[in-house]
């Protein structure tokens, strides 16, 4: 049945572009800053994904956006790549220098054309911001043919104005016109309904691409997304996971399988490789820190779980009786891994292949190696225990600072120490610290030996997989000396242990951010 619908998607007439915005958007959530090497692993992920066009970041905003934008630039050849830029010839610039390498570039410009953002953010007249738009977008259209305009919060901006702002963007060169809700505001209908009568009163508009990008403060992204769809929208700007400022961003992994799913209702095809879905949201959640809940569409923990009696009986009938897609079609693990310190790289190899990795040489061993030392400490290693390892194996560059080892002494009715040795190169640095808790006596003592003033901002433990020896994995969100927020992840049989190296994997980030 689903091969046969998949075959029946790929003759449809109408594509709709993806436009993800994990890396610009995304990223701006709280938490949820990457290094370099980390968005550049997510940009290849998004290759592999099939998505038309990725937003590599804000050139503009700082030299470490515009140094992850041209890196992504330069190794990404299969998808476009596009710069976020504002109504202003400096950002532009940025833009096109960050973004000039690329295979298929796109710069990015927006301005605001609602009346509360035109007074009191912008203090510019409507005639000022139609004299703006038509300016830069015919500067960055010198730059590049490719050019996308965004009214920023267009849903609450009048209508016949936005006609104009339009007009002019088309007029100057703009090849996509975005509609956002960048306030959340919508719903369906009225977001169809102006989607509508932008077609029918803007000159032009039939020429060019029109995309929606929509926030889901009312919890309503997704599924005004797809009212834009039918509406004529033939972009949708989304991210992994539904991330992004404020209450998030439409997801793409929801978008793109409502109209996988019910293609018998929007008529419409996609690009993406929808097996790809699970992996990348999962390195999402092991880059950021933040985890999905378990009842997130389609890549939650419980999307393909079935408890009550009456729905098991049905699955076990007919996966049809209460699934309208299968876990494989999104790429979650058909079989649990049935690996042991007895198995050797080639069994270990395949199983990674069959769960959708391809990893360097380097990394390859890296991985294999933490593979045999796991395999001496649990039985049977199943696919989440093999997504963990990979996880735990930095994209982040060097480690800085190694666990060598530790000593707890804890009790309820004792101060709890910890003595902490860590490798820095050929070094070997010991000390030990007490508190109230094993945990933050370790986090003391590490404190220590970094001589830096870290805050620990947020602390999460939970279990990988079930079981007595299941692995924990540990979050940290940590700010070193006043800076930016960073994430640390650890994972190990140990919570101990994974709550170490979390915190020293969250220091090893500050140190190469």
């Amino acid at each position: 049945m689903y091969e046969n619908q998949k075959e029946r998607t790929r003759t449809m007439e109408r594509t709709i572009k993806i436009f993800d915005t994990t890396l610009r958007d995304g990223e701006q959530s709280p938490g949820c800053s990457m290094n370099l090497n980390e968005k550049i692993e997510v940009a290849r992920e998004l290759e592999a994904l099939r998505v038309d066009i990725i937003e590599a970041g804000f050139a503009a905003a700082s030299p470490g956006d515009a140094a992850a934008v041209a890196a992504i630039a330069d190794i990404v050849h299969d998808s476009t790549i596009c710069s976020l830029a504002r109504c202003v010839e400096k950002d532009i610039d940025a833009a096109y220098n960050a973004i000039h390498h690329a295979k298929d570039a796109r710069i990015h410009v927006f301005l605001a054309t609602s009346p509360v953002h035109m007074e009191y953010k912008l203090k510019m007249t409507p005639d000022e911001v139609i004299a703006s738009i038509a300016h830069n977008v015919a500067y960055a259209k010198k730059h590049c043919a490719n050019i996308e305009f965004s009214a920023e919060d267009a849903c609450r901006s009048d209508l016949d104005f936005l006609c104009r702002a339009f007009e002019a963007a088309i007029k100057a060169g703009a090849t996509t016109l975005n509609i956002p809700d960048t306030v959340g505001y919508m719903t369906p209908d009225e977001y169809a309904a102006r989607i509508r009568y932008l077609r029918e009163h803007t000159q032009g508009i039939e020429n060019v691409v029109l995309s929606c990008h929509m926030h889901n403060d009312l919890g309503m992204a997704v599924a005004n997304s797809l009212a834009g769809v039918q509406a004529g929208v033939d972009q949708i700007e989304c991210t992994i996971n539904g991330i992004g400022e404020r209450a998030g961003n439409a997801s793409l992994e929801e978008c793109v399988m409502a109209l996988d799913t019910r293609r018998d209702h929007y008529g419409v095809a996609c690009n993406i490789e929808t097996t790809q879905i699970y992996r990348a949201s999962r390195m999402i959640q092991t880059i950021t820190g933040v985890p999905v809940a378990p009842t997130k569409p389609i890549i939650g923990a419980n999307a393909f779980a079935h408890e009550a009696g009456i729905h098991q009986h049905g699955v076990m009938a007919n996966k049809e009786t209460y699934e309208i897609m299968t876990p494989e079609s999104v790429g979650i693990p058909k079989n649990a891994i049935v690996l042991g310190k007895h198995s050797g790289r080639h069994a270990f190899e395949d199983r990674l292949r069959e769960l959708g990795y391809s990893l360097d040489q380097a990394k390859l061993d890296k991985v294999f190696a933490k593979f045999k030392v796991l395999a001496d400490k649990k039985k049977v290693i199943k696919d989440r225990d093999l997504e963990a390892l990979i996880g735990v194996v930095p994209v982040s560059g060097e480690e800085r600072y190694t666990l060598d080892r530790f000593v707890i002494n804890s009790g309820n009715s004792i101060t709890a120490t910890a003595v902490i040795r860590v490798k820095k190169g050929d070094e070997t640095f010991e000390r030990v610290a007490a508190s109230d808790g094993p945990v933050n006596a370790a986090y003391r003592a590490i404190n220590k030996i970094v001589d830096k003033d870290v805050v620990l901002e947020d602390y999460s433990l939970k279990s990988m997989t079930d079981g007595e020896d299941a692995q924990a994995e540990a979050i940290v969100k940590i700010v070193i000396d006043g800076g930016e927020m960073v994430t640390g992840r650890g994972v190990s049989t140990d919570v101990i242990e994974a709550s170490i190296k979390a915190y020293i994997n969250g220091i090893n980030k500050y140190f190469i951010d």
